[in-house]
């Protein structure tokens, strides 16, 4: 059996790719090798700096929100943008100190704005817990084609239509989970990124119905498109989406309010390939599994059909959905326990 000294650098770079950066940065001690390996630009081309787990506080355990555990000191951030980090990065996490206190360092416009220059490949940036009220959007990098922005302060003028129509000119899909200060102008802003092809909103509870709707009509070359844990109707939904959004591709959403005859909208779709349907907030009203059969054999390209904490796992709507739609991939299981985050 091959020792660790043995192995090809090759192999014990894909090894090393696995660890978390405070532990890469700890292994190049050990010997000249393993630090040559350690600066390997291949080895930083995905970094996680998120440094939280779910330690609830009293607050916390009303909000859901992960709370930080450790910090990253804007100073330690630094030292890894300029040793470590560069053309080769590729994705980026970065914890936020939101709930740390008033005297918590924040991320700064400086930091992110080093971070475009100094990573002219970086193409998707996720920010979890961080208060950007004080951070212009001019501030992310250029070349983002994933935004993900989780349980973040935003300035109120960030993602406003009449904002500079040049900034992140390459924004394909932006993620804003539980983004308390997103409201419809906000929706009606993301209109100004022509390349957006994916939206996901979760928990935005101040998106209302008639912003969808308004919001959809300009967005009509979205492919990909989820509204999770909001206050929106599922069956207002879709009936947005299935009067402006004809080319989606890949539709979730939380079952809250939906009906058949609000499921009936999307029949005849002619390029909906994913259908993802949520629970666990099940009405009365809520399509059968016959019924979802129904309306699911009229879209001609349906490939996957999922079905989530509807409680129905094991029993008959499985065996039901799966013999009629052969040509599909029926997926029906427990609601993953981030999605039940939302409703409590």
């Amino acid at each position: 059996m091959a020792t660790l000294v043995q192995l090809p650098d090759s192999v014990l770079l894909e090894i090393f790719s696995y660890l978390p950066v405070r532990d890469r940065i700890r292994i190049s001690r050990v010997c000249h090798r393993w630090k040559r390996l350690v600066d390997d630009r291949w080895l930083w081309r995905h970094v996680d700096l998120t440094l939280y787990t779910k330690c609830l506080s009293p607050p916390a355990m009303i909000l859901r929100l992960p709370q930080p555990c450790g910090t990253m000191r804007p100073k330690v951030m630094w030292h890894l943008l300029r040793r470590y980090m560069g053309s080769r990065l590729h994705s980026l996490r970065m914890g936020g100190y939101l709930f740390s206190g008033s005297q918590a360092p924040q991320l700064s416009p400086a930091l992110l704005r080093a971070l475009g220059q100094k990573c002219p490949n970086l193409q998707r940036l996720c920010l979890h817990v961080a208060d950007l009220s004080m951070v212009p959007i001019t501030s992310l990098p250029s070349t983002l084609r994933t935004l993900e922005l989780h349980s973040c302060e935003i300035s109120m003028a960030w993602l406003l239509k009449q904002q500079d129509p040049t900034v992140l000119p390459l924004l394909e899909c932006i993620v804003l989970d539980r983004v308390p200060a997103f409201r419809d102008e906000h929706l009606q802003g993301l209109t100004r990124f022509r390349a957006l092809r994916s939206l996901v909103l979760g928990g935005t509870y101040r998106v209302t119905e008639t912003g969808l709707d308004a919001s959809l009509q300009e967005l009509s070359y979205l492919q990909r498109l989820e509204v999770v844990g909001c206050t929106l109707s599922a069956d207002s939904t879709l009936l947005a989406i299935s009067r402006h959004l004809r080319d989606v591709r890949k539709i979730r959403l939380t079952v809250r309010g939906l009906s058949a005859p609000g499921l009936a909208v999307l029949e005849g779709m002619p390029a909906l390939e994913s259908l993802c349907l949520q629970g666990p907030l099940v009405t009365p009203e809520m399509p059968t599994p016959t019924e979802i059969l129904s309306s699911c054999l009229t879209m001609p390209k349906l490939r996957v059909l999922e079905l989530q904490g509807l409680g129905w796992e094991g029993q008959e709507a499985e065996k039901i959905l799966c013999k009629g739609l052969p040509h599909c991939m029926v997926i029906v299981r427990a609601c993953p326990k981030e999605s039940m985050d939302w409703w409590m």
